[in-house]
């Protein structure tokens, strides 16, 4: 089985950078590797519907050399890229923000229409498109061998920050809008704690995971979110986690102590992070996020590959 993945992005060594930190789309491709997927990757250079179309061309291209038995394009104008030849079938998969932003709901649109199978990655997705065809739910998987539970000191000590002091992980960096820094900063401000407040900006994978380990608490404000990933690699660590209602985050974080969703109210936000606190432990986290474990996820994202190719024999 060869598949061609159509993504934005560009190589790196062995790994790939990407222009909004899509390392998931790679730990997702490495995972089918394992179930004996064999796979190339196609990047595309530009932005916007223009920038994307000047691919098309050296798409073209590499399906010839490659010859995939399918395309499985990320983000929705890559799907509508991948979608404009006809000889391959697409699978695309709908992040949130290629739907959520308006400036990119028409192009998903297009896209969704023209794929062979479409993924969502959270279920109020594709009714923000009309599309009343079969859905396939997948959430973004999560990497449970590179989050993993350890001993809050030591992870403090590894990170090189103070033992005693409190301390909580904002969940994005604090200049991106859609993520509320100021409803964080205030709900932090008023629990008089004197708690620092992390900002999560280009950190590695492993920087993150001590983090996680490290700090007292996740704190979630974004306004928007299909997700998101970094609440699953908390509970992979066992960290306890304080966030609005938002995306999938409450039904992810159901029923685990330590884990609290409050409205958008900086006084409520603050009083749960004080219990938080007062508690003082880790949660249950990692035994309830098996289901969203890369190997499961790539399990039926392998099913979906197969029923497509299957049909495309079937139809020669």
């Amino acid at each position: 089985m060869k598949i061609l993945i159509v993504c934005s992005g560009r190589p790196s060594n062995d790994n790939w950078v990407f222009e909004i930190n899509r390392s998931y789309v790679y730990e997702q491709a490495e995972s089918l590797k394992k179930l004996g997927v064999e796979y190339n990757t196609y990047f595309i250079e530009g932005s916007g519907l223009l920038g994307y179309l000047k691919n098309y061309k050296g798409l073209v291209e590499k399906i010839k050399s490659y010859k995939p038995d399918l395309i499985h394009s990320h983000y929705g104008l890559s799907g509508l890229l991948a979608a404009l030849q006809r000889k391959v079938p697409v699978i695309t998969t709908y992040h949130g923000s290629d739907i959520n932003m308006k400036v990119n709901q028409k192009f998903s649109y297009l896209a969704s229409r023209l794929a062979s199978e479409n993924i969502f990655v959270h279920e109020d997705l594709a009714a923000k498109i009309n599309y009343k065809n079969k859905i396939h739910l997948i959430p973004c998987g999560v990497d449970d061998k590179t989050f993993y539970f350890m001993d809050k000191q030591d992870a403090r000590r590894a990170l090189g920050i103070e033992e005693n002091r409190i301390y909580g992980l904002f969940a994005s960096s604090l200049d991106n809008k859609i993520k509320n820094y100021p409803l964080a900063k205030e709900s932090i401000e008023k629990t008089k704690k004197g708690i620092e407040l992390i900002e999560l900006k280009s950190c590695s994978r492993e920087k993150v995971n001590l983090l996680l380990n490290a700090v007292d608490f996740l704190l979630v404000t974004s306004f928007s979110e299909t997700g998101p990933l970094i609440v699953k690699e908390a509970m992979c660590c066992n960290c306890p986690i304080v966030s609005v209602d938002v995306g999938d985050v409450k039904s992810i974080v159901k029923d685990i102590s330590g884990c609290i969703i409050a409205r958008y109210d900086s006084d409520e936000i603050a009083k749960n992070i004080l219990k938080i606190i007062e508690m003082n432990k880790r949660t249950t986290g990692r035994d309830t996020i098996e289901s969203y474990s890369l190997e499961n996820i790539a399990k039926k994202v392998y099913k979906i590959y197969t029923r497509v190719i299957n049909n495309k024999e079937e139809n020669k």
